[in-house]
């Protein structure tokens, strides 16, 4: 039941993610600048609080970390506001009054507010839209925030506990699962980043997201270079940021995300083997993937989960794309019987 239930929440969570994103006015900008605030929060306190801080022991850097760390909310009502195309003092405004928030309450804060200011300086003449704006704002701002965010906070923590739950319970499968799901997403239009943000996975399935997509990078490279689907800069772009190649993806959606699944679900089982823990949500992305768990695991374990997650990846490229050339290669012969009978 654990497991039912976690994967059945994981599921509807990503449901309501991908609705959000695909019809929601600028809803796939709106993930992006959420995306953007787990790597201005999360990425820099899990390296410089844990890494710089902890392990090497500079103090400054950890108190830097923990600074960062702490301004989930405002990060994401900032820069979602700004991908949004909002007059960035008006962004900061709303930034400032929801210190003290979650990165969802941020968010969504962020993101209404966004609306409000456009209305604001389409109907105010240009000095006085940014004095009022700058007034109406921040009490708005302050007031979502507040409303909202413990509700919503509650109900992706529900989610985020049943993960962890079903984790505990069945760790081989949800490991299978999870990484498959978070490298599939991490390369779709979609943010693994703002994902694991929302829902705040820490321990065990955080690691499984942050290795997923370390793993599945590799997949994504193999699968340019044998299907020829982009030049050497292609490769290593989709590597590091599969977003950057968001039009090869789309237009060959079912042989990359079958074999990402694969290659995703592969690291998620080197990450269970080796109990990999995160604590630093939001990090599903191959570059802070690789970086945060250093922060929380001995270095030699998290170097071996790392390559027996690169070499699960490279198989499933491997394997995949070796299934995707022999299907090519017999669609591209029964075309040419076709060609030939009819002729």
């Amino acid at each position: 039941m654990e497991l039912i239930k976690g994967i059945s929440l994981l599921l509807a969570a990503l449901t309501a993610f991908s609705l959000f994103s695909r019809y929601a006015p600028k809803g796939t900008l709106a993930m992006g600048g959420l995306a953007s605030a787990a790597v201005a929060s999360f990425l820099v306190e899990a390296v410089h609080a844990y890494i710089s801080g902890d392990f090497f022991g500079i103090g400054m850097l950890r108190e830097t970390g923990l600074a960062a760390g702490s301004m989930g909310g405002p990060a994401a009502a900032a820069l979602v506001a700004l991908a949004l195309g909002v007059n960035p003092v008006f962004a900061i405004v709303a930034a400032i009054a929801t210190k003290g928030t979650g990165i969802l309450a941020g968010f969504i804060a962020g993101y209404l507010c966004s609306f409000i200011a456009d209305a604001i300086e389409k109907h105010l003449p240009e000095g006085i839209d940014i004095i009022v704006g700058a007034l109406v704002l921040a009490p708005i701002a302050y007031m979502i925030a507040h409303a909202c965010g413990p509700v919503v906070g509650n109900i992706m923590a529900i989610i985020g506990t049943a993960i962890t739950g079903a984790t505990t319970a069945s760790p081989y499968v949800m490991g299978f699962v999870l990484g498959g799901l978070i490298k599939m997403i991490c390369t779709s239009p979609l943010s693994s980043m703002a994902l694991t943000a929302i829902l705040g996975l820490t321990g065990l399935p955080m690691g499984i997201a942050a290795l997923a997509c370390v793993g599945g990078s590799f997949t994504n490279g193999i699968l340019m270079k044998r299907l020829k689907l982009g030049d050497n800069n292609k490769v290593v772009a989709i590597m590091l940021e599969p977003l950057t190649q968001a039009d090869i993806v789309t237009r060959n959606a079912f042989k990359i995300y079958s074999c990402n699944f694969f290659g995703g679900a592969f690291a998620g089982l080197a990450a269970v083997y080796f109990n990999i823990i995160n604590n630093a949500p939001g990090t599903a992305a191959p570059i802070p993937g690789l970086l945060a768990p250093f922060a929380f695991n001995d270095a030699s374990t998290v170097l071996m989960a790392i390559f027996f997650a690169v070499i699960g990846g490279i198989v499933a490229g491997y394997v995949g794309t070796s299934i995707h050339l022999k299907l090519d290669e017999k669609r591209g012969k029964k075309a040419d019987s076709l060609q030939t009978a009819t002729a």
